[in-house]
C-alpha cells in the first residue's frame, strides 16, 4: 500500500443536459487533475449531464405538464448506460493519466424498460477499466420525482494500492445504517458526492471523518444561471433562483474530522490534498469504530446485498 499520496477534488459546474460536452469537460479536468500526480480524482454528484437542481420539470403534486415531460425526456436522453460509451471514453482518459476516479453521473437503467433513472457513483482504476457503482439508495426530497432507488448490490468498498475506496451520495450519509455498512467494509477513503453547499454539510463531513477515522473527499459543483442551456422549456421556474445557484464548498477532512484541504466557494476549481493513511492508525488508537469502539453483542446490523428483481424467469 502507498501511504502518501495526492488526491484531487473537482468542484466544476456541469454541461447542462448535454452528455457529450460533459464527457469532454470532465476529460479537459481529468487530464488536468493527472498532470498534477493526482491519484484519485473525484467530481460531483451527478455531474453528467446535471443534477437538476431548481427545475421541477413541470411537476407539482397530482399534476405533470407537457412542457415538464418534454424537458425531463431530454434529460433521459442526455443519461447514461453504464456500461456504455461514455464509460468507455471516460475510461480511457483515466487510463492516460493513471488514476483511480469517481464520477457522478445519472444513470439510465438499460435493463429493463430504460424509463427510470438513477443518480450513481462510477468507479474507475488506473486502467481504464470500469470498476464498478453505487446507486444512490434514497433519493431526497423532490429528487424522489426524478431518480429511482438503488438497492444493496451496489455498495461497494474497492481494496487498491491507496486504501478501500467507497462512495455514498450526498444526504445518504445522513442514514447511519448506511454508514454503518461502510465502515464494516473498512473505508478508509471515502468519497461524498453532493449537492449540498450548506454550513451543516460541512459539519456532516467532519463527523463522518471522525466517526469512521477515515478521509473524507467531500465534491460539490459551482453552478450560475448562465450554464443552464437557453432550451430548457421550463426556464420560468428559475426566476426566483439566485444566479449562483450551487456555491460549492468541496473540501477533504482528515480521519480526527480537520481540513487537510478547506472549503472552497465561489468558483470552479481542483481541490487538492496530500494524504497519509499512517494518519487513520493514529486516529484509531482512541477510537475504532468497528473495533474495539463496537458492540457485536449488543448491536448487530444486517445488510440486504442482493440484487432486487421484479420477476425471477425459470423453465420447468
Amino acid at each position: 500500500m502507498k501511504n502518501q499520496f495526492k488526491i484531487a477534488v473537482v468542484q466544476v459546474g456541469s454541461e447542462v443536459m448535454d452528455k457529450e460536452k460533459g464527457v469532454q469537460k470532465a476529460i479537459r479536468y481529468i487530464n488536468k487533475a493527472g498532470k498534477n500526480n493526482a491519484k484519485i480524482i473525484v467530481f460531483p454528484e451527478a455531474f453528467i449531464p446535471a443534477y437538476p437542481r431548481a427545475m421541477s420539470f413541470g411537476t407539482v403534486v397530482g399534476n405533470r405538464s407537457q412542457a415538464g415531460r418534454e424537458d425531463f425526456r431530454t434529460y433521459l436522453k442526455n443519461a447514461i448506460t453504464v456500461p456504455g460509451p461514455e464509460t468507455e471514453t471516460l475510461g480511457k482518459a483515466v487510463k492516460k493519466v493513471g488514476a483511480y476516479m469517481v464520477m457522478g453521473v445519472v444513470e439510465r437503467d438499460h435493463e429493463k424498460s430504460e424509463g427510470t433513472l438513477y443518480c450513481t457513483a462510477l468507479f474507475f482504476g488506473p486502467d481504464g477499466k470500469l470498476l464498478g457503482k453505487h446507486r444512490k439508495l434514497k433519493p431526497t426530497g423532490s429528487e424522489r420525482l426524478i431518480w429511482g432507488e438503488g438497492d444493496g448490490s451496489t455498495m461497494p468498498v474497492f481494496d487498491t494500492p491507496y486504501g478501500k475506496l467507497g462512495a455514498l451520495i450526498c444526504w445518504e450519509n445522513y442514514m447511519p445504517l448506511a454508514r454503518a455498512a461502510m465502515y464494516e467494509k473498512g473505508v478508509q477513503i471515502f468519497v461524498m458526492p453532493t449537492a449540498d453547499a450548506r454550513d451543516s454539510w460541512l459539519s456532516t463531513v467532519r463527523h463522518v471523518a471522525a466517526e469512521g477515522r477515515c478521509f473524507v473527499l467531500s465534491c460539490n459543483q459551482y453552478t450560475t444561471k448562465d450554464m443552464l442551456p437557453e432550451g430548457i422549456i421550463c426556464r420560468d421556474e428559475l426566476a426566483e433562483w439566485p444566479n449562483e445557484l450551487t456555491r460549492g464548498g468541496s473540501c477533504i477532512v482528515d480521519p480526527l474530522g480537520e481540513f487537510v484541504s478547506e472549503p472552497v466557494f465561489g468558483e470552479e476549481k481542483i481541490i487538492y490534498g496530500d494524504i497519509d493513511l499512517d494518519k487513520i492508525a493514529e486516529a484509531q488508537f482512541d477510537f475504532d469504530v468497528t473495533g474495539h469502539y463496537s458492540r457485536p453483542d449488543v448491536f448487530q446490523l444486517k445488510v440486504n446485498e442482493k440484487k432486487q428483481r421484479n420477476a425471477e424467469f425459470f423453465v420447468d
